[in-house]
């Protein structure tokens, strides 16, 4: 049964037209654009101190909790469908989640689409992790990012492992849209149930972001590319969420590559779940994130 907040978020997203923003062909990223947050402040960040940089055409904001007692950092790409954020929400996830776990954390506010290629934005995330390891040790960082930016870490984490790189600590991929071309059967079914997304909304900003190469390359699909030897991957999933369908094929090939994955499924739950503000659910995935980033620092 929906929690008293989920049924809440559920009338806010119907009376701000959220469903019917993404069934449009093309999205209108302008108005997207307008939850858009570059800057943070103090009180967005709970309290947390900040700096901000930029590097490879990213803003990156470092977030510094008060008494951090660990040199773990938490490297996080927002979603956005690769047109716009990131949101409230996204600062204060991060925030509350640095906070919690005590850790230093980056916000990765990556080059948007259309006026920007899915290579473009793939080579700025892959330079502001060449320049995190610069003072963080490897084994010491925790990707972690939501829809399109679990995606980015995903074809981060491949990148890495194709040239050689020492990898992440660990992966935890929130609702992450793992196949841009939405071809997947299954999908249809589950539009019909999914509060925010629908397909023709959610295709139209990856053809945005694609350029010249096909929806089902694996540097805007991971799900086509090698998941061998990669790092411990914690999948939250939704049941009423389109991208679902193509996040079980992802678990598979996880498997068949005898990789480590622990999926954490939101039973009723849409997209981002794990982010949306008065959630029940959400504050429940929140600590799950926690225990999985102590997990982490244990085991060093």
């Amino acid at each position: 049964m929906s929690s008293i907040g989920y049924l809440l978020v559920k009338l806010v997203l119907k009376l701000k037209g959220e469903k019917k923003s993404w069934s449009q062909d093309p999205i209108d990223y302008h108005k997207k654009r307008k939850q858009d947050i570059h800057t943070p402040n103090t009180k967005l960040l709970l309290g947390n101190a900040f700096k901000t940089k930029k590097i490879c055409n990213s803003i990156v904001t470092s977030i510094i909790p008060k008494n951090t007692n660990t040199d773990f950092l938490l490297l996080y790409c927002h979603g956005g469908a690769f047109v716009y954020g990131p949101t409230r929400e996204n600062w204060i996830a991060i925030a509350k989640i640095a906070k919690q776990a005590r850790s230093y954390a980056w916000m990765v506010d990556y080059p948007k689409a259309p006026e920007n290629t899915i290579k473009t934005i793939t080579e700025s995330v892959y330079q502001v992790y060449l320049e995190a390891i610069k003072t963080y040790n490897p084994s010491k960082i925790i990707l972690i990012g939501d829809s399109v930016g679990g995606n980015l870490i995903m074809t981060l984490t491949q990148r890495l492992l194709k040239e050689g790189h020492k990898l992440p600590n660990r992966v935890i991929a929130i609702t992450p849209m793992v196949d841009a071309s939405l071809t997947n059967p299954k999908i249809e079914k589950i539009d019909l149930t999914d509060p925010i997304l629908s397909i023709k909304g959610v295709k139209s900003a990856k053809k945005m972001c694609a350029g010249q190469l096909s929806l089902k390359d694996q540097l805007i699909s991971p799900v086509y590319g090698d998941f061998n030897n990669f790092p411990p991957m914690y999948l939250f999933t939704a049941t009423n969420d389109i991208c679902t369908p193509d996040q079980e094929l992802l678990i598979d090939k996880v498997k068949e590559s005898n990789g480590v994955i622990e999926v954490i499924t939101g039973k009723g739950m849409p997209h981002i779940w794990p982010i949306l503000p008065i959630l029940s659910e959400a504050k429940t995935a929140i600590k799950k994130i926690i225990s999985i980033i102590n997990l982490a620092i244990d085991d060093e």
